[in-house]
């Protein structure tokens, strides 16, 4: 049965996360901090509690107009984008000494604003956040182009000296999830700042509080007004900043549902568009695996951030001679988890983002257990106060059920057998989605043939959810449009300019 953590060791909340959230908190634009024009607000909530923690402004189209003014104005003017690699790699590793400089803040205002063990935020969200301002720090002085030889054919003799050059792209629209807040607003800011471009973010309004912290960090650093705005509001705000004529690129993490809205707001201009969308991953586990790491390793691969990722390993496709060992092993594992607030310190498994989310995944459950799936563990939501879910486990599943099928974004996975005569790459590919996976083996060579059999931007072995800033991510199929992280977003934020000359 699941445990409930200790309450009598809550974290006492940080003086200055006090001072923060005690007033109204404003939007950053062209380097003030500012309220909606409308003067609107709206609240967040502590998901471990269901209270209000501050409010924040309600942007709306005219706000967004307002923030894209200020990055267009500050991209032309170059102060930003004209100044020496050496100088904004100087920033950017500023930006994440800033952010390290507040990390006890910034992992309380995560943990209390979207309900994550404070530890972990503190351990994993704000470490790598900073981590990659540090990583695309070094990029600043590594933009380079090439020079090419040419023959021109309606020029024969001539000589010419050719070359590329990679430019900014220009004004970036960034909206990121309430999953993982810090971290997927690093993943986007870092890069697009180190090459030169203004940038637009738009925090989840489920979750803005880190997004309003982190413009504290950067308008200390004086930054030419413009270069960095936040624009707090819900989906009409992104569908503003996606539409925009005057925005060069919008970058997007969140539902595919979503993204195919931003692909379509996004025409107008045809804007620059990359997408990092949802997931239905597998974790391929076979007979020759070491279960002692296989076990807890897929549980964690399904049950880290309570399952909010879009990377969680929900479909465990086990060899059938192991099944029954292996996901009642996993089952124990998940019911042994602690559930609570993400500030009590023996939190395992904290709520999910709200009472919505809460519906949804509870819903998903309720679905494949009435299509005829078998709870391992869990099977439904734990206590009455908070948006908790019991981590789930559900065996007797075939997939066509929801649950197989669809991503459900909570602590819920399903596990079906496989044999060794049928393989598992038709299984493993059995999705719309394709955007990691995991193989669980002792073999490598089976562990490489079958790596290169599924179909996802990211295939790890004998692991699960095992991230470096330095390896690019993204998506097969539909989960999404280019890379993040590593060399792969330089690219995605910059263009070729080709140049010719006759000599």
């Amino acid at each position: 049965m699941t445990a409930t953590a200790d309450s009598s060791r809550l974290i006492a909340v940080r003086p200055d996360v006090r001072e923060f959230t005690a007033s109204a908190k404003q939007m950053y634009i062209g380097g003030e901090f500012v309220d909606a024009l409308s003067g609107r607000t709206f609240e967040t909530v502590d998901p471990a509690t269901g209270e209000v923690i501050t409010t924040v402004p309600h942007a709306r189209a005219e706000d967004v107009d307002r923030a894209v003014a200020a990055a267009r104005s500050a991209f032309e003017a170059g102060a930003w984008r004209l100044m020496t690699p050496a100088q904004r790699q100087r920033v950017l590793w500023q930006i994440g000494e800033g952010i390290l400089a507040r990390a006890d803040q910034f992992a309380q205002l995560e943990s209390i604003d979207n309900g994550k063990s404070v530890g972990v935020a503190r351990a994993v969200d704000v470490a790598w956040a900073a981590e990659i301002f540090f990583y695309y720090a070094g990029w600043a002085t590594k933009i380079e182009g090439r020079t090419i030889p040419v023959s021109v054919p309606w020029a024969p003799g001539g000589q010419f000296h050719a070359f590329t050059l990679r430019e900014p792209v220009g004004v970036c629209a960034q909206i990121v999830p309430w999953n993982l807040p810090l971290v997927m607003a690093a993943f986007k800011v870092a890069p697009a700042l180190t090459c030169g471009n203004t940038v637009i973010l738009k925090p989840a309004e489920q979750t803005p509080l880190t997004a309003l912290l982190l413009a504290e960090v950067i308008d200390g650093l004086g930054l030419p007004a413009g270069v960095f705005n936040v624009v707090t509001g819900f989906g009409d705000a992104g569908a503003a900043l996606a539409a925009h004529g005057d925005v060069d690129k919008v970058a997007f993490t969140g539902s595919t549902e979503v993204g195919k809205k931003i692909v379509a707001a996004s025409q107008g201009n045809l804007k620059k568009v990359s997408l990092e969308l949802g997931g239905k991953s597998p974790q391929v586990v076979f007979a020759d695996a070491d279960l002692d790491a296989a076990i807890p390793g897929t549980a964690s691969g399904f049950l880290f951030n309570h399952g909010q990722a879009c990377t969680a390993g929900t479909r465990l496709l086990v060899e059938d001679k192991i099944f029954e060992e292996f996901t009642q092993g996993v089952a124990e594992v998940a019911a042994s988890q602690r559930i609570g607030s993400g500030m009590d310190t023996t939190t395992d498994i904290g709520p999910l983002i709200s009472g919505e989310q809460l519906e949804r995944v509870t819903g998903y459950i309720d679905a494949g257990l009435a299509d005829g799936a078998r709870a391992l563990s869990g099977g439904k939501r734990h206590g009455t106060t908070g948006f908790y879910v019991e981590p789930t486990l559900l065996v007797d599943v075939n997939n066509s059920f929801s649950v197989y099928r669809e991503e459900i974004f909570g602590p819920v996975a399903v596990a079906v057998p496989f044999s060794a005569a049928d393989g598992v790459k038709a299984a493993a590919n059995d999705t719309p989605y394709g955007l990691a996976a995991s193989v669980w083996t002792r073999d490598i060579s089976k562990a490489h043939r079958v790596a290169s059999e599924i179909q996802a931007g990211t295939v790890w072995i004998n692991c699960h959810n095992a991230f470096d800033t330095a390896l690019p991510f993204g998506g097969y199929k539909q989960s999404g449009w280019g890379k993040e992280l590593g060399e792969g977003a330089i690219d995605m934020y910059t263009q070729s300019k080709s140049v010719n000359i006759a000599l």
